[in-house]
């Protein structure tokens, strides 16, 4: 079994507090993403777990054993880097058998399994090339065929993909996510990138400022954050300020900065003149044109009669991306901007007066200090 649990875990460095006080399960044989932002503590984490530092508190277990305290070399981990950190001066054979030399492997075994790692990562053909003259793909296949030669129990991936560009880290972000599956092995994988974690994890661990936010699987954590730092930090979203001026059985109505009033869930017990932020994800809003005209069939299905609002502005630009089109739209001096699919584009442009509609209950609801608010 290898599953790591991390109990109150913290590190400081003098004045600086890096983690504080986290506490983590990671499942036996699952792949869960550590993401954050640069400086968040998931680095420092990861080498709490590897052994390359030491929590100045808390415990640190991995298959049900205490390894606080216990060298880097003793735990049954490896470790891919971020800058690979190969050997420039031995081959790419040696390179993916050092691992099983300095575990006391004969000659012949780490040759036979360096050989089958290096074919696994389709990297056959070069166990004779210096690591100076590979691409820096070739390089990170390199860097993964020796941390998986030694069979670890644990392999811990730090920003591995950072330093590839964008169509190579995606092929990566497959063959990582089949070799995770083919080998069965725990992984713990630390990133900044969104994108990434949703595309490899079975759940991903959010950090911020040293502390461990939310725990989840993908879709759980992008449509119920636990508060607004998740929210803003999983992708692009308007956010709109406002006051309660009353409230009914099923909703709230918000004055928003915008010089509109929209509903939003009713919870709890909230009394009017009440603060609140409202999050509209550009892709649970529709637009139309102002005069009414639907937009093209096949469109997305619009909010329902009874429980969507709308709000009148003129689009001040759209930006293609690529798949999608994002309309930036002016409502009472404030933007607000949607995402519509390329196909299911409306023909509308640039200074036209539209309308944004969207469902109340898809909205999410934040206090001042960002603590998310449910409906109840």
């Amino acid at each position: 079994m290898s599953e790591i649990n991390l109990k109150h875990i913290s590190k400081s460095y003098g004045d600086l507090q890096a983690v504080d006080d986290v506490s983590l399960s990671v499942r036996d044989g699952e792949l869960l993403c550590l993401l954050g932002p640069s400086g968040c503590g998931k680095s420092t984490t990861m080498r709490m777990i590897s052994g390359l530092e030491t929590p100045t508190s808390g415990e640190v277990y991995i298959g049900g054993e205490n390894v606080t305290g216990q060298a880097a070399y003793d735990r049954d981990t490896s470790m891919v880097f971020q800058n690979w950190a190969l050997f420039p001066y031995k081959s790419v054979l040696e390179n993916v058998a050092f691992g099983l030399k300095m575990r006391g492997d004969s000659s012949e075994e780490r040759t036979r399994k360096a050989h089958e790692m290096l074919e696994r990562v389709h990297m056959e053909g070069f166990e004779g090339s210096n690591p100076t003259d590979l691409s820096g793909g070739q390089k990170q296949r390199v860097a993964l065929a020796r941390s998986l030669a030694v069979d670890p129990d644990v392999l811990l991936l730090d920003e591995p993909l950072s330093n590839l560009d964008k169509r190579l880290r995606e092929e990566m972000q497959i063959e990582l996510k089949d070799i995770h599956q083919e080998f069965a092995k725990t992984f713990v994988y630390v990133t900044h990138n969104q994108d990434e974690a949703f595309t490899l994890a079975d759940r991903i661990g959010i950090m911020n400022d040293g502390r461990l936010v939310q725990v989840g699987e993908p879709t759980e954590v992008y449509r119920n954050p636990t508060n607004r730092f998740v929210e803003e930090f999983l992708g692009d979203t308007n956010f709109v300020a406002g006051e309660v001026t009353d409230v009914s059985d099923r909703y709230a109505h918000l004055s928003t900065e915008f010089d509109s009033t929209i509903r939003i869930p009713a919870f709890g017990t909230v009394d009017p003149g009440a603060s609140f932020t409202v999050s509209l994800r550009p892709e649970f809003m529709w637009i139309q044109p102002a005069d009414g005209t639907d937009s093209p069939e096949g469109a997305t299905a619009r909010a329902d009669g009874t429980g969507g609002d709308t709000v009148a502005g003129t689009v001040e630009s759209t930006i293609y991306r690529g798949s999608t089109i994002r309309y930036v739209v002016d409502v009472g001096g404030e933007q607000l901007f949607v995402e519509q699919s390329v196909t299911d584009e409306s023909g509308i442009e640039e200074g036209d007066q539209v309308e944004l509609e969207w469902n109340t209950d898809d909205l999410l609801v934040f206090d001042p200090d960002g603590s998310r608010v449910r409906a109840g």
